[in-house]
């Protein structure tokens, strides 16, 4: 993973960090940093997918994106 984080920086890239609140090892590495609370391995990936979604939602109305009706999303999804 640091390996990739560098690569990402090497090419002038931004980087969002997600590591649990204890782990100070991309703090001085990234630019930004999104600590979570400690859990079990098993739930990690829920937990992060919390602030990532957050993150999307936020990043979407920046853009003015229609944040209720995504495009391409299939028909049989939106069609009742």
């Amino acid at each position: 993973v640091v390996s990739a984080v560098e690569e990402v920086l090497a090419r002038k890239g931004c980087v969002i960090a997600i590591t649990s609140e204890g782990n100070d090892d991309f703090d001085e590495k990234v630019e930004y940093v999104i600590k979570v609370p400690p859990v079990r391995e098993e739930l990690s990936p829920l937990i992060a997918t919390i602030p990532l979604q957050l993150l999307s939602y936020y990043i979407a109305k920046l853009r003015g994106c229609a944040i209720d009706q995504p495009r391409n999303l299939a028909k049989s999804v939106t069609v009742e």
